[in-house]
């Protein structure tokens, strides 16, 4: 059985939290990205499009009710969101195919 993939982020703006430590975290519009990859999950390049890596940030902080790096998250890439997930730690679409036509 395979292995869950875990995305991280990247974004096209970054801020500081002072809260907590001066921690860099996302903002703008946000992408899923799989580090060791040089684009993201729809498809654009990373350093094409001026994205910023946030290797320590997954994915589902990036949720608006996680409460986690969501601060200031404006969008998220439709495109990612449906391929990493809308529902958190879920990866997959909930449907799955058992009996498939021949």
């Amino acid at each position: 059985m395979p292995r869950p993939v875990v995305y991280a982020v990247a974004a096209s703006g970054q801020w500081t939290d002072e809260e907590e430590g001066r921690r860099r975290l996302p903002a703008g519009e946000v992408h899923a990205w799989q580090p060791g990859r040089n684009e993201t999950v729809c498809g654009l390049s990373l350093s094409r499009s001026r994205l910023t890596r946030f290797p320590h940030v997954t994915w589902p902080d990036t949720f608006p009710e996680s409460g986690g790096a969501a601060d200031r998250v404006r969008r998220q890439c439709p495109r990612c969101a449906s391929v990493a997930g809308r529902r958190g730690t879920d990866a997959r679409p909930r449907w799955r195919r058992t009996n498939p036509r021949p």
